[in-house]
């Protein structure tokens, strides 16, 4: 079999609410370190770098939220992928951000498109199977992956596998709804199904004619929005207006159920979608009464008892069948049945317009984050992180002041009409409508603490004059 060149897309979009309290919208779960220290995302980046020609990819497509941008290329800086990242002015579901990376390539590009929050620890292995479909691709297929199933798992839709196509795949006699338990049992059994994987492999242009038969209305938005899209280096912005007109549909509803030409590759490797707390506790091993500690955990007396904790000691007494998650600013405990229910938390919290709902107490920038460490009437205290040669926005505030007291790291300050370098242990005061900036001009991270007082502390009270990252 002759390795063909494949282009990865990733496709970064997905709140992972599963995953809260840790995942969350403003930095969903293919962006946190859960592996090694590694995102899922990072992960992911670099095991697609294995499957193009056989050798490492030097270039990735990106598909995520306008939102999300610095986070995916941190990641792809981390990975050492290069790549192009299109950002999505709304979120419209997967079959059309297949189809804006379809139409930013050549129409007889190979695409493997994959999810950015799957774990696949045999990335090898993962490469194997990609070429594997390249032959059904470059005839002119769709082609998805399906997991050998090891249970009968209700969480995952079902692939009915049909006879060898002769090309190393086979063919898709049908695609089978998320089932109940007694189904999903009952379709292990018949031994001729696999698990919806959500990675597919086709040419640019078959993928593009089968959303002009099945979908010509989302294939018609995205061609659109392609033809007036804007590039600044690295992010590809389609034009918003005609991209909001799409519909949001999954590419499995909008064409892979109606289309004729699909085949499947069976994967019999580790995988999985990390969709729920019980898929995160399986990554981390057991002891001998199946409890699972991930960080400062401690479980006594306890069974089958999962614990999140990486930033403080948490202690479980006596529990069975419960999964502990804490974070500096919510703490779940949730019984192990109950894990899928998650999601059905997060939407009540937001219709208490809870923060915590969406939002971390740590907050990433593309300069660097800050941690709002406390706050009270009128006051509040951020520990504040800036990359070397990142700088913070030109601004000032109408409602408070600041205070800078340097932890570690140089400080390069502009307040009104000075430029001043602060090292550690030393502070500076920036006045209610007084012009600053802080930039780090050095080759560490500059760590700072800031205590703002005033009338009002939100974050929209910012007006920025320039900015290095183009918000406004």
């Amino acid at each position: 079999m002759i390795n063909a060149k494949i282009t990865p897309v990733i496709l970064c979009g997905g709140s992972g609410t599963r995953l809260w309290p840790l995942s969350r919208k403003s930095f969903p779960k293919q962006f946190v370190p859960l592996i090694g220290n590694k995102s899922l995302l990072q992960l992911t980046l670099e095991r697609v770098a294995q499957v193009s020609g056989g050798s490492t990819a030097s270039e990735v497509i990106c598909v995520a939220a306008e939102d999300h941008r610095f986070l995916v290329s941190e990641a792809m800086q981390a990975a050492k992928i290069k790549g192009q990242i299109i950002l999505e002015p709304v979120a419209r579901n997967t079959a059309a951000a297949m189809a804006l990376a379809a139409l930013k390539v050549g129409p007889q590009d190979l695409l493997l498109f994959s999810p950015s929050d799957h774990h696949i620890p045999d990335a090898q292995a993962f490469a194997a199977m990609v070429q594997q479909g390249s032959q059904a691709a470059r005839q002119g297929a769709i082609v998805t992956f399906g997991v050998v199933p090891s249970f009968p798992c209700t969480a995952y839709g079902y692939i009915e596998q049909g006879a060898a196509s002769g090309n190393d795949s086979f063919g898709v006699t049908r695609f089978i709804e998320k089932p109940a338990a007694d189904r999903a049992e009952a379709l292990i059994l018949q031994g001729n199904v696999l698990w919806n994987a959500g990675i597919f492999l086709a040419q640019a242009d078959t993928l593009l004619k089968a959303l002009q038969l099945h979908a010509p209305d989302i294939f018609q938005s995205c061609q659109q929005a392609m033809a007036q899209a804007k590039q600044d280096q690295q992010f590809v912005r389609p034009e918003p207006e005609a991209f909001s007109t799409c519909r949001s549909e999954s590419i499995d509803y909008a064409v892979l159920e109606r289309h004729k030409k699909v085949a499947v590759v069976p994967f019999a490797g580790t995988w999985s979608d990390v969709g729920s707390w019980n898929a995160v506790a399986d990554l981390s091993p057991a002891d001998n009464q199946d409890n699972r500690i991930d960080g400062q955990g401690l479980a006594v007396q306890s069974k089958r008892t999962y614990i999140h904790a990486p930033h403080r000691t948490v202690v479980a007494l006596g529990t069975q069948d419960l999964l502990i998650i804490d974070t500096p600013d919510a703490l779940l405990v949730a019984a192990s049945s109950h894990a899928e229910q998650v999601k059905h938390v997060v939407a009540q919290l937001e219709t208490q317009q809870s923060p915590e709902a969406s939002m971390h107490r740590r907050v990433a920038r593309p300069w660097g984050w800050y941690d709002s460490i406390d706050r009270g009437e009128r006051f509040q205290v951020k520990r504040i992180a800036v990359k070397p040669g990142a700088s913070l926005s030109l601004q000032k505030h109408h409602h408070r002041a600041e205070h800078w007291i340097v932890v570690s790291g140089t400080a390069l300050v502009t307040k009104g009409s000075e430029t001043f370098l602060l090292t550690e242990n030393q502070s500076t005061y920036i006045p209610i409508g007084e012009t600053h900036r802080l930039e780090n001009p050095g080759k560490t991270d500059l760590e700072i603490i800031e205590v703002q007082s005033g009338s009002y502390l939100g974050e929209d009270d910012i007006v920025r004059f320039t900015d290095n990252y183009g918000r406004a």
